[in-house]
């Protein structure tokens, strides 16, 4: 897979809805209602980070939910790229990106959303055929200002922002041209998990879908 197939199949993917679920999982038994309410309150696309020992499990068992598109999140080398693919993930997305990681996912034919900080990262992932990128750590990084600014001079990159979103600033970044939709953990808290509000989960998970620019 080329990057640039990469990134139409990873554009594809975050205009299913306005925000991805960044989700970190600790239980499994959370896996399939978790996946469940967030589909049905109208967030096809879900990460789950691979910080977790039990997240590649959580992978396969979210799969398995009608309507759900899961990925894999946190991918830092060749060996994530194989064990997520393993998994049944259909895309992968890194907080960064080197060449090593890149080559595996164009190798294995994952899409992905390589993470960029700088004009100068943005510039080199687009020099090698990403067209779409995660801007990752978004409010560490300046927030939507700081992604308005790199989109002035780069019009045809197109972003998904992922740290320290959430309900408050989301439609600061969705209001800006060169984003396509964000991601944040807000609509999976984990005390909520815990509790299994299944359908509080669902609620949040509406609200977010609603969420545009």
């Amino acid at each position: 897979m080329t990057p640039a197939e990469q990134s139409r199949a990873a554009l594809e993917i975050c205009r299913r809805a306005p925000v991805v679920p960044v989700l970190v999982l600790d239980d499994l038994a959370h896996a399939r209602p978790l996946a469940e309410a967030l589909v049905a309150g109208g967030l096809p696309a879900l990460e789950v980070t691979l910080r977790t020992p039990i997240a590649l499990e959580a992978i396969r068992i979210m799969s398995e939910v009608p309507g759900g598109i899961v990925g894999a999140g946190t991918l830092l080398t060749p060996a994530d790229v194989r064990a997520a693919l393993a998994a049944g993930a259909k895309f992968g997305v890194s907080p960064g990106a080197t060449d090593r990681l890149l080559d595996a996912c164009e190798d294995e034919g994952l899409a992905l959303l390589p993470g960029a900080a700088t004009a100068s990262e943005v510039m080199a992932l687009l020099e090698r055929g990403y067209t779409v990128q995660k801007f990752f750590p978004a409010e560490a990084s300046g927030g939507a200002p700081a992604l308005k600014a790199i989109g002035a001079p780069l019009p045809q990159v197109s972003f998904c922002p992922t740290g320290g979103i959430g309900l408050n600033n989301a439609r600061d970044y969705l209001s800006l041209s060169n984003t396509v939709c964000v991601g944040g953990s807000w609509v999976a808290p984990k005390a909520m998990m815990q509790a299994g509000d299944w359908e509080g989960i669902t609620a949040l998970a509406r609200e977010a879908a609603a969420l545009n620019g």
